[in-house]
């Protein structure tokens, strides 16, 4: 008795079973998703080239400190010089649309994993299974399912880059110090008072490093998603592979590092107390304030 059985063609089944009757579903999805990720993409291929160096490079200042910003304004104009300006905001515009989508889903099913131990280990294999995938596998799907453009490559972005931000909210959550729930009870709280005003605000900065690190695989994922035509610096670097051009590779490869370099400052910094500016603002503020009082104590002491 022979006893094969084809994972492969079980897939199959399973995919064209869905195409076949949830059609009208996946049609609403890629017309959601299309709006989003083509309305970022439209709002920043809008803004002149300068317009947005300056805006990221203020950005910088505020979240980091004037040096990342002189480095943000100088590497976004050798982006520019490089005629890789649309590329990079079309590249991202997907992560960005990416990012958004992952946020929605990803932080309720991280807070209802650290609510509840069974969803919890429900949902941990599926993390496993997408963080562990190679990320070309979900391109086949997303192609199948939605065509070619811009909507599959956020999907198979979203696939591979969510389980950072629900995991880390699940871990940032279970990590709140008991003191402060046992707290937030003894003054009242309601379930949904004390996840929002006790047990968010502490995990914070574990969830923006989940945001963090969903903005980095996102930013990875977007050479990959070039081959279904999501367009964007991954372009760049498919054509500089296919036509074995390393100058044509090179600079697109560079574009995705700079565009890197920045997202994962800025997003860093909104898991600090202290934003960049603000921590100059004071260093200048206290400076003079401690050079007065260290020239004014020699003539203190002679006084006394």
């Amino acid at each position: 008795m022979d006893m094969n059985f084809s994972i492969g063609k079980g897939a199959d089944i399973v995919v064209n079973y869905i195409l076949d009757h949830f059609t009208p579903a996946l049609d609403m999805i890629a017309a959601i998703i299309g709006f989003i990720t083509n309305g970022i993409q439209d709002g920043l291929l809008a803004i002149p080239a300068i317009a947005g160096i300056t805006i990221l490079s203020l950005l910088s200042l505020w979240r980091v400190g004037w040096k990342f910003a002189l480095f943000t304004a100088l590497a976004l104009a050798l982006v520019n010089h490089m005629g890789l300006w649309s590329g990079t905001m079309e590249s991202l515009s997907l992560v960005l649309a990416a990012t958004i989508i992952a946020i929605i889903i990803g932080i309720p099913l991280g807070i209802g994993m650290a609510r509840n131990e069974t969803l919890a280990s429900l949902i941990r294999p599926a993390l496993d299974l997408m963080q562990t995938m190679p990320a070309f596998v979900y391109l086949i799907p997303a192609a199948m399912f939605f065509g070619l453009g811009a909507v599959p490559g956020t999907i198979a972005t979203v696939i591979f880059a969510m389980p950072p931000v629900v995991r880390l909210t699940n871990l940032g959550i279970r990590q709140v110090h008991e003191e402060f729930v046992e707290a937030g009870l003894a003054f009242g709280c309601t379930a949904k008072q004390l996840l929002f005003k006790v047990q968010l605000p502490n995990a914070m900065p574990s969830i923006m490093a989940g945001i963090n690190q969903t903005i980095m695989l996102s930013l990875s994922m977007v050479v990959i998603a070039s081959m279904i035509g999501a367009g964007g610096l991954g372009n760049t670097v498919l054509t500089g592979i296919q036509r074995l051009d390393v100058g044509t590779g090179f600079e697109g490869g560079l574009a995705v590092v700079i565009l890197a370099v920045v997202l994962d400052r800025i997003t860093q910094s909104f898991g600090k107390s202290r934003p960049g500016l603000l921590r100059c603002l004071r260093s200048l503020i206290k400076r003079p304030q401690t050079d007065a009082a260290q020239g004014a104590s020699p003539l203190h002491k002679r006084e006394v």
